[in-house]
């Protein structure tokens, strides 16, 4: 089990570089950008091949958890190696890594929490699974299914459409603040408030 010292680690998963930056793959990088600047901090490069920002979240205090918001830079399907890094480097217990990603399974805007499970045919999450096993958080941001015959690959390498656009800083605020919660408070109170 954790000790208290030990930070909490929130993987935004994406790929990296300004083609991909409005891509539904990149919904975790949004998030942690977010994340990022609610802490005030800015992201810096780490030797485990990836961008991170290192602050606390919660209420000053005894309520405040220090975590480390992190985006791997290496491509989503090669995310293991950053994350397994980054958790070795900070001694991040398996139960404090928090992934946050995209799901075509669920509808677009909704958000699901869990801990463990399949990767559900994500690249990223397969990559991550392979590293560290299964136990960690995941923050599900729903994405939708293509629509007619569109290949999945195509789907999620797309930029959001412009009705999606129309809202997708709200559901982007509100997945950082699922994370904050989870953080804070536990997956059972997150899972109460977010899991829609």
């Amino acid at each position: 089990m954790s000790d208290d010292t030990s930070p909490w680690l929130i993987v935004g998963l994406g790929n990296p570089g300004p083609e991909y930056a409005g891509n539904r793959h990149n919904v975790g990088f949004l998030v942690a950008d977010l994340l990022a600047g609610r802490m005030g901090g800015r992201f810096k490069a780490h030797k485990s091949r990836a961008q991170v920002v290192e602050g606390r979240v919660g209420a000053p205090g005894m309520g405040s958890r220090r975590v480390v918001v992190a985006k791997p830079m290496s491509f989503m399907n090669l995310s293991g190696g950053p994350v397994t890094a980054l958790r070795d480097f900070y001694k991040v217990p398996l139960e404090r890594v928090v992934v946050v990603h995209d799901e075509l399974d669920i509808d677009y805007g909704t958000l699901r929490l869990k801990l463990g499970g399949g990767d559900n045919g994500h690249n990223g999450l397969k990559s991550i699974s392979k590293s560290l096993g299964r136990e960690y958080h995941r923050v599900r941001f729903g994405i939708g299914r293509p629509p007619g015959r569109m290949p999945v690959a195509d789907f999620v390498l797309k930029d959001f459409s412009s009705a999606e656009r129309k809202e997708l800083d709200y559901f982007v605020d509100r997945a950082a603040d699922a994370v904050e919660t989870l953080v804070a408070d536990g997956l059972e109170r997150a899972q109460g408030t977010y899991n829609s």
